[in-house]
């Protein structure tokens, strides 16, 4: 799939979040949204899903979500109908918590592995197998200082098109489609890979 990011970025400017998303899985011939059930995500899958219902929908479960984020993501595999695809790292977390004593602090050694194990290598692993060649995600430019550099369509490392319609959406947006569309939220979420919410996990840098 080629694009010309600049082009493709210049023609939808100004465009509404829906827009983006129609446009980008009319590009595509393998379309892919990605989630992790963390706060808000349930605003771009039901977007997704309006235009493509059976888009496919990729979960990397790193097996260290709350229980509150486990059912917030049955609820919502249930009421979108979501065709969700899930993998999972290679080992479990409870052999892990053993071997590296738990879950390695950001600024131990082992984090950068941990990170590795529990998100990078199933991701690519799934990337790899599912072939996609169009990325549907949730970033957005106030998250993250890394995050303000990119925009709404750039290109993996892959080459695979990546799309963030919700690039340049505030909270009090997000906040008015959940309440417009009477969908549901959860904001007890815990991603073992980030010491904050302002911290890369390395998804979005090193793929």
């Amino acid at each position: 799939m080629s694009i010309d990011l600049t082009a493709a970025n210049a023609a939808l400017a100004g465009k509404s979040a829906q827009e983006i998303v129609a446009w980008a899985i009319a590009q595509a011939e393998n379309p892919l949204i990605t989630t992790n059930f963390r706060p808000y995500e349930s605003v771009i899958l039901h977007m997704a899903t309006q235009v493509k219902p059976d888009i496919r929908v990729l979960w990397v479960d790193s097996g260290y979500n709350t229980s509150a984020t486990y059912r917030f993501a049955e609820k919502l595999i249930q009421d979108l109908n979501l065709n969700i695809v899930t993998y999972i790292p290679e080992m479990t977390a409870a052999r892990r918590n053993v071997l590296m004593k738990g879950i390695p602090d950001v600024d131990e050694p082992l984090h950068e592995e941990f990170t590795r194990q529990v998100k990078l290598e199933p991701f690519q692993r799934a990337l790899a197998e599912l072939k996609p060649d169009l990325w549907l995600n949730a970033i957005r430019r106030e998250q993250t200082e890394f995050r303000q550099t990119l925009d709404v369509v750039t290109a993996s490392k892959d080459g695979v098109i990546k799309v963030a319609p919700l690039f340049d959406w505030t909270t009090e947006q997000l906040e008015a489609y959940l309440a417009e569309y009477d969908l549901p939220n959860e904001h007890d979420y815990f991603d073992p890979t980030k010491a904050a919410e302002t911290r890369e996990c390395g998804l979005h840098t090193q793929l």
